[in-house]
């Protein structure tokens, strides 16, 4: 990331722009360290998870896989930016902050359908889920090629748009350039489209996930 853009982050505010695109933000030893641990991760499966495969059909089969600690304690320090940290602290009467992050592996065929990220998970013991503030998404495979697809894309509403009649406007196309980071505020439509069968053997890697707050 140059130096330019780190002075850039120092003024950024997620209340005035919702969407934040960082070039060159996980250097070519990070990526490659990446990699190495999504290659020892335990994967899943679309297919091997009932519930979130409800939430988007005909979406391939795309992979997820949990984080191991010692590749968290290199990523999310990274990610603790004085923008994240301005708006999260934004929320009145907080009394939890959480993240949840995934490794996520995208093949030929695979996509994510459009969605806000405000499916908020369920109560557990009566007590609320955290509420997703901020969503996260950085790219570690080595290379991308705008054939193979696999871009964000992320929308706005227009005045017309309801639930039952969705009428959204694309605002960003996002390219999965390697070693990107992109964030946003939730709740927000977008989606992950198909990757093209010209991607070979080429996977889409990337961790992603949420900043959350607790609420009383």
């Amino acid at each position: 990331m140059s130096a330019g853009f780190q002075g850039k982050l120092e003024t950024f505010s997620f209340r005035q722009s919702p969407v934040l695109i960082v070039e060159d933000f996980w250097s070519a030893d990070d990526r490659r360290y990446f990699r190495e641990a999504m290659v020892k991760a335990s994967w899943k499966h679309l297919r091997d998870l009932p519930n979130v495969r409800e939430d988007f059909p005909d979406s391939g089969n795309w992979a997820r896989a949990e984080i191991a600690p010692p590749q968290g304690q290199r990523f999310f320090p990274r990610l603790q930016l004085r923008c994240v940290q301005e708006y999260i602290e934004s929320f009145p009467n907080i009394v939890g902050r959480h993240l949840g992050f995934n490794y996520y592996s995208y093949a030929p065929g695979d996509c994510l359908l459009t969605h806000d990220d405000t499916d908020q998970g369920h109560a557990v013991q009566g007590k609320q889920a955290p509420l997703r503030r901020i969503a996260v998404v950085s790219y570690f495979h080595e290379e991308w090629r705008s054939d193979w697809g696999g871009e964000l894309i992320i929308y706005k509403k227009r005045s017309g748009h309801t639930a039952e009649h969705p009428d959204l406007e694309v605002t960003h196309c996002i390219e999965p350039r390697p070693g990107s980071l992109v964030m946003f505020t939730v709740p927000r439509f977008h989606r992950v489209c198909r990757v093209d069968q010209t991607a070979g053997e080429h996977r889409r890697l990337s961790i992603a996930g949420w900043f959350m707050t607790e609420h009383a």
